[in-house]
């Protein structure tokens, strides 16, 4: 019985519970597949399906944008989601581990760590703007309702000064004429942009020009990384169990949200717009090219972030099944939020007097601008205002939990000892405390200017690159067979049909065309009106290149080190899968992942399960049967 016991526990299994043998008491598990499922949707639903995909929607055509949004979603977004869960499952390593698969190419693994590092830096500064809003809605009055503060200008007009004015019996106003209707429609500056660029932010006129660290702002962001923190203090254990709310209250949210915006005169008009589709417009190249990059980004593809969560799932879970629950969730959230946002924005235009495209905004101009704008109309709009930033902040928690996770667990394994697991909490701090000092800066004058050319281009055509290049990797370089009879011995089935040829043939094309049409339709950065010197522009290049040029740099790296007498031996034995590539578990590593037992008759050793000493040298020994060569499970 003592030594059943020290088996079950070398193997990560709980003593004489078949039924638990699946688990990896080592590194750690989901308490449940609930709390990995809301994870990952917590993780893709993000602040990109509220004020970008609505947007995006409306300028590409309306209903006629869902088509090949649709279309992408099925040969491109579940394909990939699929690969990345599966591959993280299947090893249970995170973004660096997992390419023992074919150790060229680990520096896709440190690329994704660079990109993961240059999102959580400034996306939990968008969290903390949003805490800042939530904090300043808890007045009876919005601050950003009227022009009457001390820090509006001459040229500021409110939807509700100008109702105000309008309604004036004062004689000396007079009847509103068309000067002073354009000036609160057309040219006027609202309270709420004056707010943010001149209260909240302080905007500085130029990116150089840093100006004061923006007290506030530190704060709230200081407020964010320990939430953050906190929530992850015992990594998927902590963070399993906050996700249950996280991740569901953002659909409460926008459900009344929602059913409060379609009860408002003009709603309708504004979903029209949202809706009606422009048919001509589904034959323009970038209409498809913008559907393929929102499902891309959208999906937390080439993040590190899926492979992260998928590592901690248990060997044998359906993630084939996951993949399709949360891509379509994914995408499901972004249309419904669409109807959110556009059915107040109707109401505001139809306030106005104006065609809703005057109000349609994107990014952080509809999240802090427009979209609070319209909040004042309403009722007790301190109460929508409330609901709405913690709804952000919500939906930013949930991204930003994956992307600290992803870093921390990369460190973790890649150091892989007992200390290390037991000192993951510090690991955690210490990686928190290293993205609030990154993020100093960011609340700085100048920060939204930083902020928008990380967003720009730490995060752009480099996802597209890594993504393509793991693709061929598993696919051409490990093999297909191989990668498929993985999948099979790990769920029991092998890929559909339908998901081979994707991940062989069309998803790679598609991710060229995303490549292609990203370098096509490249802009020069601009915010409002301002232009981007050269010299930003050249960072931003650099920021995206820098995860890219890990890839080249550690296969180098690897080709000198590795053994062989010819550059082809060396490329070769560079590329070939290491020993300790599979599954975690030596009772999952069966077939051609078992262990080499060269047992014979002479050594009076009987057939019976290897005893975990037994077991650990000849793991060690192996001497290439857990190798692709052999195709036979």
């Amino acid at each position: 019985m003592a030594v059943k016991n020290v088996k079950g526990l070398q193997n990560g299994a709980v003593p004489s519970e078949v039924a638990k043998r699946d688990k990896n008491l080592k590194r750690g598990n989901w308490g449940n597949q609930i709390e990995f499922v809301l994870t990952s949707v917590g993780y893709a639903v993000g602040l990109g399906n509220v004020w970008r995909f609505p947007y995006l929607c409306y300028r590409n055509g309306g209903g006629a944008f869902m088509f090949p949004y649709f279309i992408m979603l099925v040969f491109c977004g579940i394909p990939l989601f699929f690969m990345e869960l599966s591959f993280g499952q299947f090893a249970s390593q995170g973004c660096l581990g997992v390419w023992r698969i074919s150790p060229m190419f680990k520096g896709v693994g440190y690329g994704m760590m660079v990109v993961s590092t240059y999102i959580g830096i400034y996306y939990n500064v968008v969290i903390c703007i949003a805490f800042y809003y939530f904090f300043s809605s808890m007045t009876p009055v919005l601050p950003w309702a009227y022009c009457n503060n001390p820090w509006n200008t001459l040229d500021c007009a409110g939807v509700l000064d100008a109702a105000n004015f309008t309604n004036s019996s004062d004689p000396a106003h007079g009847p509103l004429n068309l000067s002073q209707l354009l000036n609160y429609t057309l040219k006027r500056t609202s309270p709420s942009e004056e707010y943010w660029r001149r209260y909240v932010l302080k905007l500085s006129d130029d990116i150089g020009n840093f100006g004061e660290v923006r007290l506030p702002l530190l704060g709230c962001l200081g407020v964010s990384w320990v939430v953050v923190f906190l929530c992850l203090i015992r990594g998927v254990k902590s963070s399993g169990k906050v996700v249950y709310f996280t991740a569901t209250f953002p659909y409460v949210v926008l459900t009344i949200l929602f059913v409060r915006g379609v009860t408002l005169e003009g709603a309708f008009t504004g979903i029209m717009y949202y809706l009606t589709p422009q048919w001509d417009k589904i034959l323009e190249a970038k209409v498809w090219g913008d559907a393929a990059s929102q499902i891309f980004y959208s999906l937390g593809c080439a993040w590190g972030g899926l492979i992260t969560m998928a590592s901690y799932n248990k060997f044998h879970n359906n993630c084939y099944r996951d993949s399709i629950i949360i891509s379509i969730t994914n995408c499901a959230t972004s249309v419904y939020a669409g109807f959110v946002i556009f059915s107040i924005l109707g109401f505001m235009a139809n306030h106005l007097g104006v065609d809703v495209s005057r109000v349609a905004d994107h990014g952080p101009g509809l999240a802090f601008v427009a979209y609070p704008e319209a909040l004042t109309l309403l009722p007790i709009s301190p109460l929508w205002s409330l609901l709405f930033f913690f709804m952000l902040i919500l939906l930013g928690l949930g991204t930003q939990f994956c992307l600290l996770e992803t870093l921390v667990t990369a460190v973790v394994d890649e150091v892989g000892n007992e200390w290390i697991l037991k000192k993951k909490t510090y690991v955690t701090l210490a990686v928190a405390i290293a993205g609030f000092l990154l993020g100093v800066p960011l609340t700085s004058q100048a920060g939204i200017y930083w902020l928008l050319l990380m967003d720009n281009y730490a995060a752009s055509f480099s996802l597209v690159i890594i993504s393509c290049i793991m693709c061929v990797t598993i696919m051409y370089i490990y093999g297909h067979r191989n990668y498929f009879q993985d999948i099979q011995m790990m769920l029991g089935f092998p890929p559909p049909l339908f998901f081979q040829m994707c991940w062989r043939f069309v998803s790679p094309v598609i991710i060229f065309f995303i490549l292609i049409f990203t370098v096509i339709q490249y802009r020069p950065i601009t915010y409002n009106q301002y232009q981007y010197p050269g010299w930003a522009v050249a960072i931003g290049f650099l920021m995206a290149l820098s995860s890219v040029i890990c890839i080249p740099l550690y296969a180098l790296f690897q080709l000198c080190r590795v053994d062989g007498d010819t550059f082809l031996q060396r490329l070769k034995n560079a590329t070939t899968p290491s020993r300790d590539w599979g599954p975690a578990l030596p009772e999952h590593r069966t077939g051609r992942y078992a262990p080499a037992t060269g047992i014979s008759p002479e050594d009076g050793l009987e057939v019976q399960p290897l005893h975990p000493d037994k077991a650990h040298n000849l793991l060690r020994g192996s001497n290439g049967s857990a190798h692709p060569q052999d195709s036979r499970i």
